[in-house]
């Protein structure tokens, strides 16, 4: 072999080194990202569970009673604006 084709080969060999090198970090990095995304969703999915509890609760307390209380009040506020006219 001639001396470029083997300055040649050096540079191609330490180019390959270093993308190889380069691929390996970018790989770990990615494991240790997707374990952060994992740790992130199971939070989040806690998270509207207890929301889900905390909204079916709430829905037991309103009744329809509470309601109609609410849709009288509203009537009685609208019937005396009405006859205060």
């Amino acid at each position: 072999m001639s001396s470029a084709t083997e300055i040649l080969v050096i540079i191609l060999s330490i180019a390959l080194a270093f993308f190889l090198v380069l691929g390996i970090a970018l790989v770990i990095y990615l494991i240790v990202l997707t374990r952060q995304i994992r740790k992130v969703t199971k939070s989040a999915e806690r998270t509207v569970e207890n929301l889900e509890s905390v909204v079916s609760g709430v829905t037991k307390v309103v009744s329809p009673i509470f309601i109609a209380k609410m849709i009288t009040k509203f009537i009685n506020k609208i019937l005396k604006n009405k006859g205060g006219k």
